[in-house]
């Protein structure tokens, strides 16, 4: 019912397929990750966790590489499913300049009504992160 979906609080994980954990592991934790626990489970999973935000990712540990990289981001026929996660930052620019000083490379730029900005990542096996800086609620005064 409409109640029943009303009750959603938060989205509580964001489940990530990858090749190799120890690699994975590394670069979250460059990301101020915490590992929790795992690998757990019959895929195996391990959990991650941001703990200022409280942001859970989880690692599905049985990716097999890929030649297409990330076959919803990176090949020309466009396929239907999740695309990236966009954290929200209060200071990009500070964000851009940890992410240069830990060699993380930036790999788009945009400039967003409103005054809002977003940087995009990769990590080591083609997830997209997004960080944005929100800007104004614009779209309210396009009514």
């Amino acid at each position: 019912s409409v109640f029943v979906m009303n009750s959603i609080s938060r989205i509580n994980h964001v489940g990530l397929r990858v090749c190799d954990m120890e690699r994975t592991r590394k670069f979250y934790e460059t990301l101020c990750f915490k590992w929790m626990a795992g690998p757990v489970g019959p895929e195996p999973v391990a959990i991650m966790v941001h703990e200022p935000s409280g942001i859970n990712i989880n690692l599905i540990l049985n990716g097999k590489p890929s030649e297409e990289k990330n076959v919803l981001m990176d090949v020309p026929e466009k396929r239907a499913g999740y695309t990236h996660i966009a954290l929200e930052v209060a200071d990009i620019d500070a964000v851009i300049k940890d992410l240069e000083t830990a060699g993380i490379a930036i790999t788009g730029r945009m400039d967003l009504p409103g005054g809002a900005r977003a940087i995009f990542i990769r990590d080591p096996d083609y997830n997209v992160i997004e960080y944005n800086q929100p800007g104004t609620e614009w779209w309210l005064e396009q009514k």
